[in-house]
């Protein structure tokens, strides 16, 4: 069975791992843009209507969460996964409070994110496992809807599969 073609824009602002993750995404992925601040990557996203965006959480010029919350309003269908080397609690609600569909950390293999890009665009939620059980042990605890009233919006879907993740 052969997997449906994401195109995805690539957002990080450091070229030497932009090119490493285009030289290990797998089948059905192709890179059809790439922005290294806030500012290109909203024009970028916009211009290019992407399936899946690629973003990193700190970018040289502002947040991945503020590309999310400029693009999200025009473009309702694309799809964000965030891509970051960090898992502080406070980078990971920031961007799902923006409205992304994942979370995975840099230490994904090229596999796993070649999944992970074709999973997003089928509408799952996807985050690395640590950071699934700490989202999850926030709507546990209270934590994340005391901050934010929107992540009580996950559907019943969206919070099956973030326990099926945790586990």
């Amino acid at each position: 069975m052969s997997l449906p073609l994401r195109r995805v824009v690539l957002v990080d602002d450091h070229d030497l791992f932009r090119a490493g993750v285009r030289a290990q995404l797998g089948a059905g992925v192709e890179i059809v843009g790439e922005a290294d601040s806030v500012a290109d990557a909203v024009q970028l996203i916009k211009e290019l209507d992407p399936d899946v965006v690629l973003l990193d959480v700190h970018l040289g010029d502002g947040s991945g969460d503020a590309v999310i919350v400029q693009v999200a309003p025009e473009r309702p269908a694309v799809k964000f996964l965030a891509l970051s080397v960090s898992d502080a609690p406070e980078d990971v609600i920031a961007v799902i409070r923006a409205g992304a569909n994942g979370y995975v950390t840099k230490a994904i293999s090229g596999a796993e994110l070649t999944d992970a890009v074709h999973r997003v665009a089928d509408g799952d939620a996807v985050f690395s496992p640590r950071l699934a059980g700490f989202v999850l042990d926030a709507f546990r605890t209270g934590e994340a809807t005391a901050a934010d009233p929107e992540l009580d919006q996950l559907t019943a879907r969206e919070r099956e599969v973030l326990q099926l993740i945790a586990r």
